[in-house]
């Protein structure tokens, strides 16, 4: 079985110390580039959701105007006789 040594151990702590400075740096560097491309693509998303709703909403309302349009339409009444005013007699 071997022992580790001290210089051993001393490399393999240094390694990990510049592996962690590395990590934030790159870190630092590129976060922001994905949180853009992140942001970018959830509001294309919601774009693409709002236009569909209104498409939507204008198709109901459209359906909506047509149909009462149709129902405002006046049918012609039975006329049933003359229409005569009465007068009163004191």
């Amino acid at each position: 079985m071997e022992i580790a040594s001290f210089t051993g151990f001393l490399k393999t702590l240094v390694y990990i110390i510049l592996f962690w400075y590395l990590f934030k740096f790159l870190i630092k560097i590129f976060a922001p580039i994905l949180m853009q491309k992140a942001v970018n693509k959830v509001q294309q998303k919601m774009e693409e959701q709002m236009n569909g709703q209104f498409g939507q909403q204008n198709a109901y309302t459209n359906r909506n105007t047509q149909q009462n349009n149709e129902k405002k339409m006046p049918t012609e009444k039975k006329k049933v006789g003359e229409y005569v005013d009465f007068e009163e007699i004191d």
